[in-house]
């Protein structure tokens, strides 16, 4: 399953734009709050399909029965872009657990990259729902990867991952590959260059969010 949550005009589609903007993109601070507001809203849009159970709360003047979420879900997040999308999710997700994995593109002279999985920090995964964030979908080789190795870890009940900007090939790689997954994208492009680039994307997400990086 794949939600594009700008397929209607929203306040999404105004921070999608600011995130693309070249002129708007040196604040990195904005660019930071925005990423975390779509992690936001995918927070809020993902909490309509978890599981709750009905509570009996005490008020000051009476007893209440109340939904509440059954049970927390857990925030992965790779490190270092995801890191503001994840702070999004877990504004709203306050009491959840939370995971992180050391995911990059380790790139070749001849141009041609690998991605390269070296730290994983998670709590107990059996059976559990589990939200990954990462701001670029691009050829969807990290994300699969990740889901790979946190597999490793335990077996999820549920994935769900959240991305800023996908684009359609590395949609359909992630699917082909983990078909269970549900995909929750701010805006979904259709063009990957032959380096791996979303186009027209927004850039290097992580360095317009902490600052430029030595390429490894």
């Amino acid at each position: 399953m794949v939600i594009n949550l700008s397929d209607q005009c929203s306040l999404v589609s105004q921070w999608i734009s600011e995130l693309r903007d070249v002129q708007v993109q040196t604040d990195r601070m904005r660019f930071r709050r925005n990423l975390e507001r779509i992690g936001e809203i995918a927070a809020y849009e993902i909490s309509k399909v978890l599981d709750y159970e009905e509570k009996e709360i005490q008020t000051p003047l009476g007893i209440s029965q109340c939904d509440v979420i059954r049970e927390q879900p857990v925030l992965a997040t790779i490190l270092r872009a995801g890191l503001p999308l994840h702070q999004g999710l877990l504004n709203y997700f306050d009491k959840a657990d939370n995971a992180f994995i050391s995911a990059y593109r380790k790139h070749n002279r001849d141009g041609s990259f690998e991605i390269s999985l070296e730290y994983v920090s998670c709590p107990e995964l059996e059976n559990r729902v589990v939200i990954i964030s990462d701001p670029m979908l691009a050829t969807g080789s990290s994300l699969v990867k990740t889901i790979q190795y946190l597999r490793e870890e335990g077996h999820p009940r549920e994935i769900h991952i959240v991305v800023a900007i996908a684009c359609t090939v590395g949609i359909e790689y992630v699917q082909r590959s983990e078909p269970n997954v549900k995909l929750w994208c701010g805006a979904i492009d259709e063009e990957l260059t032959a380096k791996g680039y979303i186009v027209p994307g927004l850039g290097d997400a992580g360095d317009l969010s902490f600052g430029t990086k030595v390429q490894m």
